[in-house]
């Protein structure tokens, strides 16, 4: 079993960055394929990003395509999403999850392990 933590959320301006961190405890995040997801309020969790196990490759929503970057520090234990040219319409919880499966996966239904979500808000 591994626990994630995320961290790294906050308030920045329309255009501008920002890195969300998920530190893993437990188990190695090269033990599982790794994603991000947001929700924002009255909306369905969003597949933003994901990285097969190991890192080999990465796939990302459309709507971040371009934007956002998917990366893994396995000295650290740590998957990042570097998020630039942000918009209001990023504004969402972010949630990092993990996968026992080990390619890049898209469904939240596939990802067992959940963090408890840093909230980003970008304003116009």
């Amino acid at each position: 079993q591994v626990l994630l933590v995320e961290s790294g959320g906050g308030l920045v301006q329309a255009g501008g960055s920002l890195r969300l961190s998920c530190a893993a405890s437990g188990r190695t995040v090269s033990s599982y394929g790794m994603g991000w997801f947001r929700q924002a309020p009255g909306k369905e969790r969003e597949f933003v990003a994901a990285i097969s196990r190991m890192g080999g490759t990465a796939s990302y929503g459309d709507s971040v395509k371009g934007r956002f970057t998917i990366s893994v520090n396995n000295l650290k234990n740590t998957v990042y999403l570097q998020m630039s040219s942000l918009q209001p319409e990023d504004t969402a919880v972010y949630y990092c999850a993990a996968s026992a499966y080990s390619g890049t996966q898209y469904l939240t239904r596939n990802y067992a392990y959940w963090g408890q979500g840093t909230q980003v808000t970008v304003s116009s």
